[in-house]
């Protein structure tokens, strides 16, 4: 199959208005797509019985919506030798100017709330966001922005994401949810954020420190009852685009007569690197501060019982993401407060963090 025919035929199911996902693992020469046959809602039940790809909101009350694998068509191409083909259609990144003053008083106004909870004691950590809406956008080209995506953030999970029931999702996220085969697991404590300067090596405030310290702790605690022999990485910088994060890698081996790939799930999301600590707590505060529902935003999407003999499962937390409407797209950036948090520069984060998406809107 050619990349053109590859694309008509995602260009073709959106045209029907037919559920699909498009999507780029990070550092792979790979496409993939499902397509899915029906325009029917699915619901992932349970993840012991279900193949095929998952995206769930960020409030973990709510189902996950599936495509389901044996009700869709699966396509794979390799782009390795066609990257000059994308790289063509890459449009230049043109900063422009936003009017934010009104959003910018009202994310500090939350941030500082959310800095007293935590000094009352309420809260250790709570992670606060914002949504950014660009009008006069042109969203009947999702498949361009996607592209674009792929160019710009190869070492990013990227992904269009279609449902006529649902809406239209795209993002370039650098976190894994978590990775297993059935048997072991791989996951990650992701936090903190600074610009991306030619070079790695770069000096972490304690604050920074102080958070992904807070989630590696809280992952390698809560999994402990249903894994066997935690191991975790020493913390390093990783680049996740014009961006860098603080990250620890964690893996371990899954009690099968405990728990499998939903147990985990159930246990990691939401993670305090895109909720808080207390989780139980910081949700609350979200749910009830934030003045807007995040929708899949900080939730996680990919593969459930897919790959080798349908027993490896991938998710990916949906960070950097967007949301396309009518002429619009919805963007949504946040960031972690702990008592150290500063709200001028918790509101340049989320700016930062917004020009992931605005480089391939612009």
């Amino acid at each position: 199959m050619s990349i053109k025919e590859f694309y008509a035929k995602i260009e073709k199911q959106f045209d029907q208005k037919l559920p699909f996902v498009v999507y780029h693992k990070a550092n792979t020469d790979q496409l993939e797509a499902c397509l899915q046959n029906d325009d029917m809602l699915y619901e992932a039940e349970d993840y012991a019985t279900t193949s095929g790809f998952v995206f769930a909101p960020f409030d973990s009350v709510k189902k996950a919506i599936t495509i389901p694998l044996d009700k869709s068509q699966y396509s794979r191409i390799n782009i390795y030798d066609k990257i000059e083909e994308y790289k063509q259609e890459v449009s230049k990144f043109r900063k422009e100017s936003f009017e934010r003053t009104k959003e910018k008083q009202r994310h500090l106004g939350l941030v500082e709330k959310g800095i007293s909870a935590i000094n009352s004691g309420m809260l250790r950590k709570v992670v606060l966001s914002r949504r950014e809406v660009v009008e006069t956008v042109d969203t009947t080209n999702p498949l361009g922005l996607f592209k674009k995506l792929v160019v710009n953030y190869p070492t990013a999970f990227t992904y269009l994401w279609y449902h006529p029931k649902v809406g239209i999702w795209l993002g370039a996220t650098p976190e894994t949810l978590v990775y297993s085969n059935g048997i072991e697991f791989n996951t990650m404590a992701l936090a903190g954020t600074q610009p991306y300067q030619s070079k790695m090596e770069v000096d972490w405030p304690n604050k920074e420190l102080e958070e992904q310290e807070m989630v590696t702790e809280f992952i390698v605690k809560e999994l402990s009852p249903i894994s066997n022999d935690i191991v975790s990485s020493k913390t390093y910088t990783h680049r996740a685009g014009t961006l860098l994060h603080l990250r620890t890698d964690i893996k371990g081996n899954i009690n099968s007569s405990v728990s499998g790939i939903e147990g985990v799930v159930k246990i990691l999301h939401p993670t305090p690197a895109i909720c808080g600590l207390p989780k139980d707590n910081a949700k609350a505060f979200i749910l009830d501060n934030e003045g807007y529902d995040r929708k899949f935003y900080t939730g996680y999407l990919g593969e459930v019982n897919m790959g080798i003999e349908n027993k490896e499962s991938v998710l990916f937390v949906n960070l950097r993401c967007m949301e396309l409407e009518s002429n619009k797209a919805i963007l949504y950036v946040g960031g972690g407060i702990t008592k150290d948090s500063n709200p001028d520069r918790e509101w340049e984060e989320t700016v930062r963090k917004t020009e992931t998406m605005k480089k391939v809107l612009f």
